[in-house]
């Protein structure tokens, strides 16, 4: 450990702290030796002068007497007697009843104690082997005054004790929200519905990702686009009323700047039956274990999936490993095939091609569903066109293939896919068209004709004064 010898920091083992010690306990007794050495002294020669002022009490008393004051009678004392100056100024300050009665006895009694401590001190001064026997003395009377047994029990075999910190955490059922620019914040269910399901306040240009009610002891997952995921106990998060902003997740998990919340997941529990299912920009997808992604610290991001340069995820799901997995690609390929093509790997494995892309190409968006979901898609293109179009409009293939075409292709100004979305007939989201000029145009699916693969759809917004559409956003009504 580092200590401070000698007035500077020094790096010391066990065996230069205690010479450490030693040479401390030394100097603290030589010190205290020759303190008491010459206080010792200073008395002796008090007594030898009183012991000598009683021998010729009568004539020091009438010296003392005849004098015109203290300093008179000092003076007179030390030229008649020979006393010394302390000892004439002790003589002096004697109350004379105390002088007269003051046994010789008593006096030659402490002369001889003081001698035999002085010489006892000498000793110890002048031998470091007395000095040493000195400290071992009070380090043992030390001992024998505070030392007790060991507490700590030394044994051959040890048993764990591991605590459950769910079990100190109060359970409460409240509302989570996270929104994309990453705010987050937990609100009590009285909060929630007061607010008669109003949406919280949000910072300008950003929007709701998505909200749960959940309990306290439950845990968030937040998913970033660079492959990375925070772990958040739900307890942990800010309480604040529902209609409040909340605070960003950098204030609870550190987060870059460059990196960007896509997905959010309650967990109830970290179990084998489930996983988390990912697709990346590039096309890869990648199956892990839920139980993987429970961690014990998590002050920082950590790993969910391993990208390549220049790739990023772009959707998360929680499944059963029996879901059907559908992606969609910009230039507007569709692929359709079973989850469990997808094998389960490692948490730190970047998993297998899910897509086959053309070149500049890249996955917008991906969706699971089951055979028994009357599935629609909603499919968005940059230059404003919507169109709704059925999974059974597709053919059912594997992996690693290209897929079918999601419109119909134009030589001129060809659209391009920036949202490939899944519907249902009760779906309960509302979807805003989010152009490059910051303009939002409401759509309901429910009034948008189904169409064919080949179909392009019907334009919502002119691209030509709002500027392409850059992005979908869903909130749940």
């Amino acid at each position: 450990m580092v200590a401070i010898a000698n007035k500077a920091p020094k790096l010391m083992g066990l065996q230069e702290l205690i010479q450490a010690y030693i040479d401390h306990q030394k100097n603290v007794f030589r010190r205290r030796s020759q303190y008491d050495l010459e206080k010792a002294k200073e008395r002796h020669h008090i007594v030898q002068g009183l012991m000598k002022a009683i021998s010729i009490l009568d004539d020091v008393i009438a010296t003392i007497r005849s004098s015109n004051d203290k300093k008179d009678a000092k003076n007179n004392l030390i030229s008649q007697f020979e006393f010394t100056e302390a000892q004439a100024e002790a003589i002096v300050t004697l109350q004379l009843y105390r002088l007269t009665n003051t046994d010789i006895t008593t006096l030659e009694e402490e002369a001889a104690e003081l001698e035999r401590r002085i010489h006892e001190l000498e000793a110890i001064l002048a031998s470091e082997k007395k000095l040493i026997q000195v400290i071992k003395k009070s380090l043992s009377n030390i001992k024998k005054d505070f030392a007790d047994p060991r507490r700590t029990a030394i044994k051959e075999e040890i048993e764990e004790i591991k605590i459950n910190m769910d079990v100190l955490i109060a359970s409460e059922d409240v509302m989570v929200s996270v929104t994309q620019d990453g705010y987050v914040k937990r609100a009590s269910i009285r909060s929630y519905s007061a607010s008669n399901g109003e949406l919280p306040t949000l910072k300008e240009g950003d929007h709701l990702l998505d909200y749960f009610e959940l309990n306290t002891t439950d845990t968030l997952l937040l998913f970033t686009k660079l492959g990375n995921y925070l772990y958040i106990p739900v307890h942990e998060l800010p309480d604040v009323r529902w209609k409040e902003m909340g605070q960003h997740v950098a204030n609870i998990v550190s987060l870059d700047r460059e990196d960007k919340i896509i997905a959010a997941k309650p967990i109830k529990e970290f179990t084998d039956e489930f996983s988390f299912l990912f697709i990346t920009r590039n096309g890869m997808a990648k199956r892990s274990l839920l139980s993987l992604y429970q961690a014990q610290r998590y002050s920082k991001p950590l790993m969910a999936i391993k990208l390549k340069d220049g790739d990023e995820v772009v959707a998360v799901f929680k499944t059963n490993g029996e879901q059907e997995l559908f992606i969609a690609t910009h230039q507007g390929y569709g692929l359709w095939f079973s989850e469990s093509e997808v094998n389960v790997v490692g948490q730190r494995a970047a998993g297998v091609k899910g897509i086959s892309l053309k070149e500049n190409d890249y996955v917008v968006n991906a969706d699971v569903f089951t055979l028994e979901e009357n599935v629609e898609f909603l499919i968005v293109t940059h230059r404003g066109a919507v169109k709704k179009v059925a999974i059974s409009e597709f053919d059912k293939s594997s992996r690693a293939k290209r897929g079918l075409t999601l419109l119909r292709e134009l030589k001129s100004n060809p659209h391009r896919v920036v949202s490939c979305t899944k519907i249902r007939q009760d779906d309960t989201l509302a979807y805003y068209l989010l152009t490059e000029k910051g303009t939002k145009e409401e759509i309901n699916p429910n009034l948008i004709r189904k169409s064919d693969r080949y179909s392009n759809g019907s334009f919502m917004v002119d691209s030509n004064v709002t500027g392409d559409v850059i992005d979908v956003i869903k909130y749940r009504k």
